[in-house]
């Protein structure tokens, strides 16, 4: 990095010279790499090929090749002759029967065949140029020789080579110095004329200098942009000097003037003290009484005859999401529009001076709908009439009175769906147990089953031909079906009747929630009807949330029931275009661990909001629901964990039910 540095903060000269020094030296290199590979190339492919035929045609006249295969040490002999011939790198005398007679090595040996069957094998992994010449002999069975060339270059030729590469790197020099020359001449030397006339200008802030024209090249056209910078930069200061003179001419006259006014400011001066100490006082009450206002937790807006704002506390900026300023002289239905439907009260109350009540107004905010209690107050003073608006926040009211509503339904039916599950769980037992009977009595497996068979005269697999044609096991089938979903409700009955008196234990809701994914997604009913794996699950766990006192089964019970009913109410939409999505939170607040399950389906109408946690309520067809699911799920929650269970839903957009969990456990549950 500080090499790249120092290169680019290299003069513009030097780095042409850089880059031509670095060309030159490049084009040297790779011109040597390809004239030795190529002399390299040329010794591989037609010199060393054609000296080993020429040596072996020698060695193969018959006197030599007699010589030869007489005995190894005449075969030796033969071999001692080629030592002093530089291109063979080793040699090789195989007799009649192919074994090897002598070797000769140049350097170091070489792993030729001993045998000569093995010399196909040995060239498939030698990369050297070898001969096998075919030396007669008297007897009929000639020998062989195996030839092998050198690879190295002779050292005459590296020498050469070196020596023509420095006269030309000396060469190459030369010209270099005669290019940074003229280099220096061309580009160097104007632009440091042009750097130092720069210099000299700011220095002594004189803008008649002018840089020398040069060549018509890219510094000569910078030098003549330069010189009209000056002589811009010149009109510029002179006009500067002339705007300076009128100034001071102005500013003369204006001292003359304000000679004069200064003595009439000396009389406004004692009036505007007086008016000051007016309006502090003033002031002082108004704020006094802004803030009386501001503190109130309701909001308050006052409004004159033809209902513009002339008053507007915080609590009602932060209600409108329109600040003073902006309310401040506007029409009310301009700074707060969900007021614009009453303009017809707040017109009756400001000419017949009456008040006006509205019980209960739903407006959203922070993406959640919330309830508010309107007053009208008519308003008289000495301006004229007028209206106060008073807005007060009633959402929590509201949930505390469901809730409390809520609570007396469970309590009413609690003891009912005790006697009706006790009622109902004995014929129900007796019914499944026969079904079970039937089957067992059915089997072909058991022997008393084939031994009344045979005693009867009848066939079991007849009997099972005769069922199967009837459809009595399909009948059987939903007998059982029927009865397990029967005890199914009766447990959820005994489940909210009982006050439990289990101890809370602490446990994560990450893990939780997607041990409760993990059940859904792997549900008979679910799966049944669509894939519950392709819906869209988005987890928003608050990870500063820790352990929270619960029970692990009946808290999963719940979240599995949310699940599913979410599941089902995207299922139901009619417009598939959005994908289907549940989302998962996870929160503190206060001191309670707030859960959220929201989801993007049909959602519900206000009527059916208020009725959803009663007990047998369902908007489901008839055999697809008990109505039981969210009533014991509200029971588990307020009863068994002393929490709270709430539900916003809009019809069409999807639902959200929030759980909240006190992160203070109490001793024990039971009450």
């Amino acid at each position: 990095m500080r090499l790249r540095k120092h290169l680019e903060n290299l003069p513009v000269g030097h780095k042409l010279l850089a880059a031509l020094l670095v060309l030159v030296a490049a084009v040297l290199l790779i011109a040597n790499l390809a004239f030795i590979s190529a002399a390299y190339w040329i010794t591989q492919q037609s010199m060393a090929p054609q000296a080993l035929h020429t040596l072996g045609r020698l060695i193969a006249s018959p006197a030599l090749s007699q010589e030869a295969l007489h005995s190894s040490a005449s075969a030796e002999a033969l071999l001692k002759r080629l030592d002093d011939y530089t291109p063979l790198r080793a040699a090789v005398i195989y007799d009649s029967n192919g074994h090897s007679l002598a070797q000769l090595h140049r350097g170091e040996k070489l792993g030729v065949p001993q045998q000569l069957d093995e010399l196909e094998s040995w060239r498939e992994t030698a990369f050297r140029t070898n001969l096998l010449v075919e030396l007669p002999h008297p007897s009929g069975r000639p020998g062989a020789l195996l030839l092998v060339a050198s690879s190295e270059l002779p050292g005459a030729f590296y020498t050469g080579t070196l020596t023509a590469s420095l006269g030309i790197l000396a060469l190459s020099m030369l010209l270099w110095l005669l290019v940074a020359r003229q280099i220096k001449r061309l580009v160097t030397r104007p632009i440091r004329n042009l750097e130092e006339l720069s210099r000299q200008v700011t220095r002594e802030e004189n803008y008649a200098l002018r840089a020398e024209r040069g060549n018509a090249d890219e510094i000569g056209r910078l030098a003549d942009a330069f010189n009209t910078m000056l002589m811009r930069m010149e009109a510029r200061e002179q006009q500067l000097r002339r705007a300076r003179d009128d100034a001071q001419r102005a500013f003369d006259q204006a001292q003359s003037l304000a000679e004069e006014t200064r003595h009439s400011n000396r009389k406004l001066e004692r009036e505007v003290q007086v008016r000051s100490k007016i309006e502090q006082k003033l002031t002082g009450f108004q704020n006094y009484l802004n803030s009386i206002i501001d503190s109130m937790p309701s909001a308050l807006i006052a409004l004159d005859e033809q209902l513009y704002v002339t008053q507007w506390n915080q609590e009602a900026s932060t209600l409108s999401g329109t600040s003073l300023n902006e309310a401040m002289n506007q029409p009310v239905f301009l700074a707060f529009p969900p007021l614009k439907p009453y303009l017809d009260k707040l017109r009756n109350t400001a000419e017949q001076h009456r008040v006006e009540k509205i019980e209960r107004v739903t407006w959203p905010k922070d993406d959640e709908p919330r309830h508010y209690a309107l007053t009208f107050y008519p308003l008289m003073g000495g301006n004229g009439r007028g209206v106060v608006i008073r807005i007060d926040d009633i959402t929590q009211r509201l949930s505390l009175e469901e809730m409390m509503v809520q609570s007396e339904k469970m309590l009413s039916v609690g003891g009912l769906a005790a006697g009706m599950a006790h009622e109902i769980n004995n014929p129900l037992g007796a019914i499944l147990h026969n079904v079970q009977n039937i089957r067992r009595r059915l089997s072909p497996e058991l022997e008393k089953n084939r031994e009344q068979a045979e005693h009867s005269g009848i066939s079991l697999q007849a009997i099972e031909h005769y069922l199967q044609a009837r459809e009595i096991p399909r009948l059987l089938d939903g007998i059982q079906h029927a009865g397990q979903r029967a005890a199914k409700i009766v447990t959820h009955m005994l489940s909210f009747s009982r006050r439990s008196d289990r101890q809370l234990a602490p446990c994560e809701l990450p893990a939780l929630i997607d041990q409760a994914l993990e059940i859904a997604s792997n549900d008979f009913d679910l799966a049944d009807s669509f894939d519950f794996k392709t819906l869209q699950i988005n987890r928003e766990f608050d990870p500063g949330l820790g352990s929270v006192p619960a029970t692990a089964n009946e808290l999963e019970q719940v979240l599995l029931n949310l699940l599913k009913n979410a599941a089902q109410a995207i299922h139901q939409r009619d417009d598939a275009s959005e994908a289907g999505r549940i989302t998962l939170r996870t929160r503190q607040v206060g001191n309670w661990a707030e859960i959220q399950v929201e989801d993007n389906g049909t959602g519900m109408s206000e009527a059916v909001r208020k009725r959803i946690f009663e007990p047998f309520f369902t908007t489901k067809e008839v055999g697809q629901g008990t109505g039981l699911g969210l009533a014991v799920s509200y029971f588990i929650i307020t009863n068994n964990h002393k929490g709270q269970m709430e539900v916003q839903s809009v019809a069409g957009q999807g639902t959200c039910f929030t759980l909240r969990l006190p992160l203070n456990s109490p001793s024990s549950t039971g009450q």
